[in-house]
């Protein structure tokens, strides 16, 4: 087994907003002083599936958050615990053991409200107490404010689900984004002469306002103004699958199979079902030309 001293943020870290930032800055810093590595310890799955039988939309993927862990908080060391019944009903004690003994950690940061164990005992001033009895550190993170609301993963969702993604990236420190690996469509965007780059929302990630957004690809070449749909095609008969549709206003080029990102930062218009193609292809140009005032209006910011 290898021999780490590690320093780590617990948490589930979805969306990796503001205050998971504050942590894992907390981390970091706690890090550098105690010559340690700075890690994340997360869990694959929604304690609230299991502890609470309800479904809960992500923020992101799990390929996802790791990701903006690394670009956001500005750490690469993430162990991703597999979370089921039997993780569940796990001691909170034993948790903490195998962090502190199994994963090498000599400090834990986590916020005020993180539990862990059996019915959630694991409380965080009980896990203080057991560190400080232990000869381990520990600090115990206070919500983040914003305007006088509490940064939270629930807010950010309900913001993102009514499109506000400009208030969205206030509270997450970044715009909200999706990525994934491109895949073939339907080619309808092509026979109009508005290609597209087409991948789907995962199934347990929340899916935002149905609309057109303008929006910033990142690309395997770097950033790109897009307009992005987000929806079912209502023009179209046939599949009803949850699509993100995107116009790249400044690339020709063939990306299948390229993993890209697309981040939203503001809404244009709600989805509209259109008589025919034709109508759609035009209001696809109007789109395309309000995303690029959006980006006139907000040169230097948006990309």
């Amino acid at each position: 087994m290898e021999n780490i001293r590690r320093v780590a943020a617990l948490g589930f870290f979805d969306g990796v907003h503001l205050g998971h930032q504050a942590l894992m800055r907390l981390a970091r810093q706690r890090a550098g002083e105690l010559d340690a590595r700075p890690s994340v310890i997360t869990f694959d799955a929604h304690p609230d599936v299991f502890v609470h039988g309800v479904d809960v939309p992500l923020l992101t993927s799990m390929s996802g958050r790791r990701e903006l862990i690394a670009r956001a908080g500005g750490i690469d060391d993430v162990i991703m615990l597999h979370f089921d019944r039997h993780f569940m009903q796990t001691p909170w004690v034993d948790f903490i053991r195998s962090v502190t003994d199994g994963m090498g950690a000599v400090h834990l940061v986590m916020g005020r409200d993180f539990c862990c164990g059996w019915r959630g005992e694991g409380t965080a001033q009980r896990i203080a107490a057991w560190c400080g009895e232990n000869g381990v550190g520990c600090d115990i993170v206070d919500q983040v404010k914003l305007d006088g609301t509490v940064v939270s993963s629930t807010h950010i969702r309900k913001l993102i689900q009514g499109g506000d993604m400009e208030q969205a990236a206030r509270f997450l420190g970044h715009p909200y984004s999706v990525s994934d690996t491109v895949v073939h469509g339907y080619q309808r965007g092509r026979r109009m002469g508005i290609p597209t780059i087409n991948f789907p929302i995962p199934a347990d990630v929340i899916q935002p306002r149905y609309g057109v957004y303008a929006t910033c690809a990142y690309l395997p070449g770097g950033p790109c103004p897009a307009v992005t749909n987000v929806g079912v095609r209502p023009t179209f008969e046939g599949d009803r699958s949850v699509t993100v549709e995107t116009n790249l206003l400044d690339f020709s080029g063939q990306l299948y199979g390229a993993k890209v990102r697309v981040d939203f930062l503001a809404f244009l218009r709600d989805e509209t079902r259109f008589e025919n193609q034709e109508q759609l292809a035009e209001q696809i140009r109007r789109d395309i030309d309000a995303a690029r005032a959006y980006f006139d209006r907000h040169k230097g910011r948006a990309l």
